[in-house]
């Protein structure tokens, strides 16, 4: 006759007992060493989605630029959740997506939702919404700064950006690079509005001809103003110096910081 797997702990009771208390007592001095965390380090597949449009207010941006976006990213299957952020002249939407949606997969879905909406966005935008597979909620790791009491502002943000940035996005696991404190090179015009007049021109008219003699729209702004500080928000990083429009840049105190953000790469932004 076959025993079964219970019957030497029913032959043997008192042995049986000892066994048990034994892995109870076990258990209670190996519970308080287990590792667990309070905060597991969770990593959810999160996107942000950025879109740029210099000079609108954060009303504009919401209604005309996230609220179009937002529509199309929410019907992506698996967003667990989205919230969005509008500034002046810009605005972010950040999605955040299932534990079990995959981050590449999940990356082609945001560029076809991008696509998508790009007919319902403002025509003026200087550039397409770019997305990142990075999550915002992540803080730098690292912060550095620089200055300079001879290099002016504009030069030193320029080495910062094409040298040392380009440098450091290139290390092993640096994900981003944000440089803040920048000071890009831009022109300010002013314009007679009486001789405007004269001429049967518009500041509109002025705004058309910066936009179309510009080199490089999606790198430089700049804005026309007249002697009634009307601004016209434009995208030209060269203007002819012809007719009665005066020209000037402005330097301030060279000062630049920049915050290096070294967390995991997951992927290029479109």
């Amino acid at each position: 006759m076959i025993e079964s797997i219970s019957t030497p702990f029913i032959r043997f009771p008192i042995g049986t007992s000892l066994l048990m208390a034994g892995i109870l007592f076990i258990g209670l001095v190996s519970y308080p060493l287990l590792p667990v965390a309070p905060l597991p380090q969770v990593d959810f597949p999160t996107i942000q989605v950025n879109a740029t449009l210099p000079g609108a207010s954060p009303e504009t941006m919401a209604s005309s630029v996230a609220q179009p976006l937002e529509r199309q990213l929410a019907q992506i299957p698996g967003v667990a959740q989205m919230t969005s952020t509008s500034s002046l002249g810009s605005t972010a939407v950040t999605i955040q997506f299932d534990l079990n949606r995959n981050i590449d997969a999940a990356a082609n879905d945001i560029l076809g939702a991008i696509n998508a909406a790009s007919g319902q966005l403002p025509k003026n935008l200087p550039s397409p919404p770019t997305y990142r597979k990075v999550n915002p909620a992540d803080a730098p790791i690292m912060l550095l700064s620089a200055t300079s009491d001879t290099v002016p502002l504009i030069r030193l943000s320029d080495a910062i950006d094409v040298q040392l940035g380009q440098q450091i996005s290139q290390i092993s696991g640096v994900a981003q690079v944000f440089i803040g404190g920048q000071q890009k090179p831009s022109i300010r015009i002013q314009v007679d509005p009486a001789k405007l007049v004269a001429k049967g021109l518009s500041l509109e008219d002025v705004r058309n001809q910066i936009a179309i003699t510009t080199v490089d729209s999606r790198r430089a702004t700049s804005t026309a103003t007249s002697a009634h500080s009307r601004s016209i928000p434009t995208t030209n990083c060269r203007i002819p110096k012809t007719g009665t429009t005066s020209s000037s840049r402005s330097a301030t105190a060279p000062r630049c910081g920049f915050a290096i953000s070294a967390r995991p790469s997951r992927g290029p932004r479109t």
